[in-house]
């Protein structure tokens, strides 16, 4: 899901209204142009030569926030493509929801956008495009799809089975992690399925829409027939290269 998200229109359009209603199912964090200015950039005008120097600033927060792993909505105009470049690769939403603005400088300046990722009109609330955008920002679990399925215990989910299941994802697009039912059977099961479930999630926050997370019994054979019209892959993780190989096997072995 990209991480830096720039919400750009002439003033008053509802770009502010907007980001709002975005943030929350984000989770994200949001730049306001007018509150940067006012805090962190007060020694910028309103020449185009400031606004380009503006839009890096704001650009170079939200790169910050999203290098930590979290998501920046920028909340401003950014009226030319200098200043969008300045402000650097994003997911663009363009609020076309006016003709003009109050500031007739800034209307003369705005080149409207050759290319945005979502454009905003006039009809619909600020929560129906808010929801939109988390649509088109987040991909969603198809059960049709082609599938990968680890099955573990996952008491606790650690970084190696983090990277079994990226391996996975990146091979074939989504995964199923199938939790093993072991809860209080001994010491070294201590987690209920639900604690384990919030473990996955947290760890692949980064992969939202493209796993699901399912509990099983308690497997502990796998049984399969001829031409069943899948592969059973064991993947190897090599500690030493982090390089990532896999040799086709005949049964299947859980993660523990």
């Amino acid at each position: 899901m990209p991480r830096k998200i720039l919400v750009m229109g002439l003033p008053g359009a509802g770009k502010t209204t907007l980001a709002n209603a975005l943030a929350p199912l984000l989770n994200a964090v949001v730049f306001n142009a007018d509150a940067v200015r006012a805090n962190l950039s007060r020694d910028l005008g309103f020449s185009h030569e400031d606004r380009i120097e503006h839009a890096r600033r704001m650009g170079w927060m939200c790169d910050r926030v999203a290098e930590a792993g979290g998501t920046a909505i920028a909340d401003f105009v950014c009226p030319t493509p200098e200043t969008r470049s300045a402000f650097g690769e994003a997911f663009t939403v363009w609020v076309d929801r006016i003709a003009a603005g109050r500031f007739e400088d800034t209307n003369r300046m705005f080149v409207a956008p050759e290319r945005a990722d979502l454009t905003v009109t006039a009809q619909g609330t600020p929560q129906y495009w808010a929801e939109q955008i988390l649509a088109r920002l987040r991909a969603t679990f198809d059960p049709q799809k082609p599938t990968a399925l680890f099955v573990g215990r996952y008491q606790p989910f650690h970084d190696g089975h983090r990277r079994l299941i990226e391996e996975g994802l990146r091979r074939v697009g989504q995964v199923c992690i199938a939790v093993r039912d072991t809860h209080g059977l001994d010491a070294k099961n201590p987690l209920p399925f639900f604690a384990v479930k919030r473990r996955i999630e947290a760890a692949l926050s980064a992969y939202d829409g493209r796993f699901i997370v399912v509990p099983l019994p308690n497997i502990t054979n796998v049984f399969y027939g001829r031409d069943v019209g899948y592969t059973v892959e064991r993947i190897v993780l090599d500690d030493e290269t982090e390089r990532i190989s896999a040799t086709e096997i005949r049964g299947l072995t859980a993660a523990p």
